[in-house]
């Protein structure tokens, strides 16, 4: 008996706080005392009650321009659209921030968070990757702007993760090409892999790759294009070698060569004016 009654008195309590509280915050909302309502908008914010704590900077923002509380409003209101986790409306407002006050102490914050808020918005590698390349963009003004930034390292790390997003995206790309049997672009697709990201982990796959999808591609080609495009594919073969002389593909990679090199013979043959 006495633990429901226990219980129950939590209950009550509980309840009371929650409607003092709210009472509390809907008569903030319905003040007129602006310095108030800015004391109170920053309490909630450093409990951590940002949702409580954007609604009154909300108000504060335009009532606070061109006074000496605009600058503190517009970065708690700006940051407290990163804690609620909306990342596009934070960007937009910290980038502002900056903007309208460089020389605040809170621009270099403001600055590195606009980047991070594209870092968290780009979503995996198998979609589109437009937040990824903004990211990077943003990331990149910041070492601009901050050299001396403490920021820095990690700056430089999250940038090199994008990177990674991004090759493998252009790698999946071309393996779909491949899987498509759209040779002519995954020849393309593939070789750009390599150019774009010259350090990639996916460089033996994708010379191979491109190798055989020129093999294939002059394979399937009309009789009066298959010897330049048995050319290329021993061109392909000779970049594989040149770069991994050990490839695993190597069997394979040589088996396309002698196949391409004895085609083209064939094809010269077949071309030889009747005596």
């Amino acid at each position: 008996m006495l633990k429901k009654y226990n219980h129950y008195i939590f209950f009550i309590t509980i309840s009371c706080l929650l409607l003092t509280s709210c009472s509390r915050f809907s008569r903030l909302l319905k003040s007129s005392d602006m310095n108030l309502k800015f004391n109170a908008a920053v309490e909630y914010y450093e409990k951590k009650k940002f949702y409580n704590a954007l609604q009154l900077f909300e108000e504060l923002v335009p009532l606070n321009r061109g006074t000496s509380k605009a600058e503190e409003t517009y970065y708690y209101y700006s940051m407290c659209h990163f804690y609620i986790n909306d990342y596009i409306s934070a960007a937009y407002h910290l980038n502002n921030f900056v903007q309208q006050f460089p020389a605040s102490k809170h621009a270099e914050e403001a600055a590195f968070n606009n980047a991070y808020c594209y870092y968290l918005d780009s979503p995996g590698s198998s979609l589109d990757q437009q937040s990824t390349l903004d990211a990077i963009k943003q990331f990149q003004i910041f070492a601009d702007r901050y050299p001396e930034s403490a920021k820095l390292p990690e700056c430089n790390k999250l940038v090199d993760e994008l990177r990674a997003k991004l090759e493998t995206k252009a790698y999946d790309n071309a393996r779909l090409y491949y899987k498509m049997e759209d040779y002519k672009a995954a020849v393309v697709a593939f070789n750009n892999v390599i150019k774009d990201f010259p350090a990639t982990n996916y460089k033996e796959e994708c010379l191979f790759l491109s190798l055989k999808s020129a093999y294939l591609y002059a394979i399937n080609s009309i009789d009066i294009e298959k010897e330049e495009r048995f050319k290329s594919t021993i061109e392909n073969y000779s970049k594989l070698i040149e770069a991994f002389p050990d490839s695993k593909y190597k069997r394979e990679a040589d088996r396309i060569e002698k196949d391409s090199k004895e085609k083209i013979d064939a094809l010269k043959y077949l071309n030889l004016p009747n005596p």
